[in-house]
This record gives structure tokens, sequence and C-alpha cells, in this order.
């Protein structure tokens, strides 16, 4: 029987060892890659294409939720289960718009995470048990299919937003991104319109508000 082949993407190295392990320790998977961050993490998903990516939210330059939209275009046969230490609806809800089909909270158990992988194997979804359903779905039917202003955002702006809420400058990004300094310009500009926030401090807040990057970024 082929191994179950599994990519880690996590900026913490510890955490990354204490996945390797579990995964390890279970039959018939393998680690076959891991990333710091989420560029890495897509170079790496193309190279190796993992039947299974286990993909932190909060990495800087491109977070995981992002990353795993981007990554799904490419292969969208991937199965991509994000990590997380919270159990709110609104992360919960942004993983599965991003197209992940598991949500597993950060101090489960080997069983658990033998579960969950196992899981989104079988083609099933796989949400940790502290994550209400229910709440979901009430969260869901609240919101309505109406998108808010995040959503609203294209996968560069809310890129360049994470970017700019990480203290990069324009030259920074625009080295980054392989952009000109005007273009970048103009996405901040069209980013500040259509959030209706109109200085840095503001889009700051913003970011660590929707997630995009935690307080102690």
């Amino acid at each position: 029987m082929k191994p179950i082949r599994v990519l880690l993407a996590d900026d913490h190295a510890l955490v990354r060892a204490g996945f390797r392990a579990l995964l390890q320790s279970l039959p018939d998977m393998e680690v076959v890659a891991e990333a710091g961050d989420g560029r890495e993490a897509l170079r790496l998903i193309t190279l190796h294409q993992p039947d299974v990516v286990l993909m932190d939210i909060g990495m800087p330059g491109l977070n995981g939720l992002e990353a795993a939209a981007q990554a799904l275009d490419e292969l969208p046969q991937t199965r991509i289960i994000i990590l997380s230490m919270h159990a709110h609806e609104e992360y919960v809800l942004r993983a599965l718009r991003s197209g992940a089909v598991g949500y597993l909270l950060k101090d489960a158990g080997t069983t658990e995470l033998e579960l969950a992988v196992r899981a989104v194997m079988r083609g099933e979804m796989y949400l940790s048990p502290a994550v209400s359903k229910h709440v979901i779905a009430e969260y869901v039917q609240r919101v309505g299919s109406q998108p808010n202003s995040f959503e609203q955002l294209t996968p560069r702006q809310r890129e360049i937003l994470q970017l700019i809420a990480e203290g990069q400058t324009t030259k920074e990004i625009a080295r980054i991104l392989n952009l000109s300094v005007k273009t970048v310009e103009t996405y901040r500009t069209q980013l500040m319109e259509r959030l209706d926030i109109h200085d840095i401090a503001g889009l700051v807040r913003y970011a660590i508000r929707v997630g995009l990057i935690s307080p102690d970024t």
C-alpha cells in the first residue's frame, strides 16, 4: 500500500517537529517536505505534489489561507488541512472558503491527527470537535452569501495588505512580489479606498482583526 504523503507548513520549527514525530509514529504515512512560510509551501507543494498538506494559518509573507487558495488553483486535487490555535467560526469559515477540507486545532493529539488525515483522504471534511458545526452553520446563515469587505479584496490585494501589516516598505514589497514600486503604490491606494481606511496603522489593525496577521507579528 502506498504511504500517504504529507507536507508540513508552519513557521515554527518546533511545531513542525512535533507534527512530524506524530505522523512518523503512524503506519503508512510519510512527511515528504517541510515549509517555514507560505511562499515556500507553494513551491514545495508544486514540487512534491503531496496527498495532504498541514498548513498553519499564521505564517509570514503569505498566510496559510492565501497559500492554500493559490495552491489549490494549481493543484486542485491536493487536500489541505488548516492548522490553527483559533476555534472562532470566522477563521473556520475563511479556511473552508479558501478550499481547505480540514480544520485542526494545534493542541490535537495523535488520534485526532490520524482521524483528520484519513478522513480527508477518503474525500470527507474534518473539523476538530472543538469547532462547533452548529456555530458555523449559524454564522453562514447570518452573513448569507454577501461577501464582506475582506472577501471582496483580490488575492494580490490581500497579499499586499499582509506585507504592509508586517511592516514591509513599498520597495521591499515590490522586490518580494516582483512588481514595480508604482504598482505596489497603486494597490495600496486601492486597498485604502476599498476598506475606507486611510493610514497604515489602520490597515495593520484591520489585518489583525480579520486574522491576516497575529497581534505579536
